[in-house]
């Protein structure tokens, strides 16, 4: 962190004149106008995964209630274990319960899964493939607190680990779908969790959109743009698709919500028809993630339409109040559109 950011942090955020800040920096509701809510999503599907099968446990390291994984210790405290404040231990644990026959749900947050925890993950866990699934909540830029709880390159770090399953869910209605797809897969899986109350945004453009691990899906269609997006990017797409069609442009969504194995064969279709501008929106660091993976893929089959990407940059990013910085590094639906705009 340079001196100017270090001032920049530690000062006092000036609002336009009017202008209420009326969230914290750590609580915040990514929900937009007009979607119903679920409440702790992932917690449900897995009190419902687990009743359906006894092979599963649920592990956190002291962050049962910040990752929703508390509604499943009420619910069956006898196979819920509290690890406390030690990540790496979490995760071998994780896998000794796996070597014994159990499946395994480990939850913290991303940046501690991805950054204390890596060695522990790739060397018990993804080396022998065993089926432990790692529910990590704060991806990318969903917290203020600063680059010590921003996951923003959690995916990148992970998707260079063999077996390993990357998922970015959008909402509620990915994480319920998500959970017993999870449970299905033989080995390890890395899913970024939205936690609380997560709006329901898929079916609400797409009523009989269902989570397919693996699988790219079209929720929007248009014959200006496509935007291939993935986790709560999708969510902000489809807003932009909305704002946008009012100026006449006329945006198609493609959503992602596995990152590894991408769905790179509907992908390829999609970025192929009518010579449409491609950009890719993700909560994540540009480098390594989904933008860079679609890039790659679509050059090595011949594919290069006009092509744009929507992230987080390559910097340590500021603490503060949510929409604000949602605002300030180009997450907002304003933000999105506005770079269509531009790029059109």
């Amino acid at each position: 962190m340079t001196l100017a950011s270090m001032a920049r942090k530690y000062e006092a955020r000036k609002l336009p004149e009017g202008e209420r800040q009326a969230t914290s920096a750590m609580i915040a509701s990514l929900a937009a106008e007009g979607y119903a809510t679920v409440a702790a999503p992932f917690g449900q599907a897995l009190i419902e995964a687990a009743q359906k099968d006894e092979r599963i446990v649920g592990l956190t390291a002291d962050l049962g209630k910040y990752t929703d994984l508390h509604v499943f210790a009420n619910a069956m405290p006898d196979r819920f274990y509290q690890m406390g404040m030690a990540e790496q231990v979490l995760m071998s644990a994780a896998a000794g319960l796996a070597r014994e026959g159990f499946m395994p749900f480990a939850t913290t947050y991303a940046v501690f899964a991805s950054r204390r925890a890596y060695d522990f993950i790739a060397m018990a866990i993804a080396e022998e493939n065993l089926p432990v699934k790692i529910v990590c909540a704060l991806p990318g830029l969903t917290t203020g607190y600063g680059p010590s709880h921003q996951a923003t390159e959690d995916i990148a770090i992970f998707r260079g680990l063999p077996n390993m399953t990357i998922i970015d869910p959008c909402d509620a209605d990915d994480i319920l779908g998500m959970v017993p797809e999870m449970c299905a897969h033989q080995g390890p899986v890395y899913a970024r969790l939205l936690r609380g109350k997560v709006p329901s945004v898929l079916r609400k453009h797409k009523p009989d959109y269902k989570f397919k691990l693996g699988k790219a899906q079209p929720i929007r269609e248009g014959r200006d743009v496509l935007v291939i997006s993935t986790g709560l990017m999708t969510m902000r797409a489809l807003d932009a698709a909305v704002k946008l069609a009012e100026d006449k442009v006329d945006v198609a969504v493609l959503h992602c919500p596995t990152i590894k194995p991408l769905d790179l064969e509907t992908i390829a279709a999609e970025a192929s028809r009518g010579g449409r501008l491609v950009v890719t929106a993700e909560n994540h660091t540009v480098v390594g993630g989904l933008g860079e993976a679609v890039a790659a893929g679509l050059l090595s089959r011949g594919i290069a339409p006009k092509f744009r990407m929507i992230g987080l940059p390559d910097q340590f990013l500021e603490a503060g109040a949510l929409p604000t910085l949602h605002d300030m590094y180009g997450l907002s639906v304003d933000k999105v559109a506005q770079k269509i705009r531009e790029w059109l």
